[in-house]
């Protein structure tokens, strides 16, 4: 079995295509299961331009039913959604975690707080700019801040799947030194939840260059035995299962144990 679980669509304002589309390239591509996880809501609305609303969601349902329709009994459609962590969020993940028999949410860190206090979604290529302003000093302390909000996170046991664990590197600013002391909490925190995370293939076409996470972060996982998933992350159908074929040599390389589906 071949999935690829972290894919989105035209509802959230920067992704394309049809879900008879997707179902095809899922199909040239080899794959058994095609889940279907774009940006979720989130409050309060608007909260910002690259997710749905909470009044997309029965479009994003029929997204997923007319794909459904057209893969017929050719290929596994899953439901799910790509949800922030964000502080104080838990009742608003209950609220959509209740919205619908999901097969499975990924939790992501996407957003950071701000030089005054407000909202930093640093990932936004829109923001670049204040990633070159950053001293040494302060980008250590970006980087301590993403990785405990992403520990956090792991910690809640909120989502089936923990979405590209090294998101923070994108735009290739890093701190010096051994980064894995920002992992090592992340890991163990994985392990005590029994959590599985995903390789991400974007990361290949991103200024970092790298795969979400690094090679560092895989290193410690498959020591630890963490399992994983290989998703592309895709925002095209072009992009599904994208650079699977490396990734998955990477896994194998590193003695991984990935999950080609979600578990029944």
């Amino acid at each position: 079995m071949t999935s690829d679980l972290h894919t989105h669509t035209p509802l959230c304002h920067h992704a394309e295509g049809t879900p008879q589309q997707y179902v095809e390239a899922a199909l040239t591509a080899g794959l058994h299961q095609y889940g279907i996880s774009d940006h979720a809501p989130h409050t309060p609305e608007p909260f910002d331009d690259w997710r749905m609303s909470m009044s997309d969601l029965p479009k994003y349902l029929d997204w997923i039913g007319t794909a459904r329709e057209h893969a017929g009994d050719r290929l596994t459609i899953r439901a799910g959604m790509e949800c922030d962590w964000l502080a104080g969020c838990e009742p608003h993940l209950d609220t959509l975690r209740s919205y619908h028999d999901w097969d499975y949410l990924i939790g992501s860190v996407h957003y950071l707080p701000g030089a005054s206090g407000d909202r930093w979604d640093f990932d936004n290529p829109a923001h670049l700019s204040l990633w070159k302003d950053l001293g040494a000093s302060e980008l250590d302390d970006l980087w301590t801040n993403y990785w405990a909000t992403y520990t956090g996170m792991v910690r809640a046991k909120r989502f089936e799947i923990h979405g590209h664990p090294d998101l923070i590197k994108k735009f290739a600013f890093a701190p010096a030194g051994d980064l894995r002391r920002f992992y090592e909490p992340t890991i163990e925190a994985l392990v005590a939840t029994g959590g599985a995370f995903e390789i991400n293939t974007a990361g290949w076409h991103k200024p970092c260059a790298e795969q979400y996470p690094a090679r560092g972060f895989l290193e410690l996982a498959a020591q630890a035995n963490i399992p994983i998933y290989i998703n592309s992350d895709a925002h095209a159908p072009g992009e599904v299962a994208r650079d699977f074929a490396r990734a998955h040599t990477l896994a194998t390389e590193l003695g991984l144990t990935v999950r080609d589906s979600l578990p029944d």
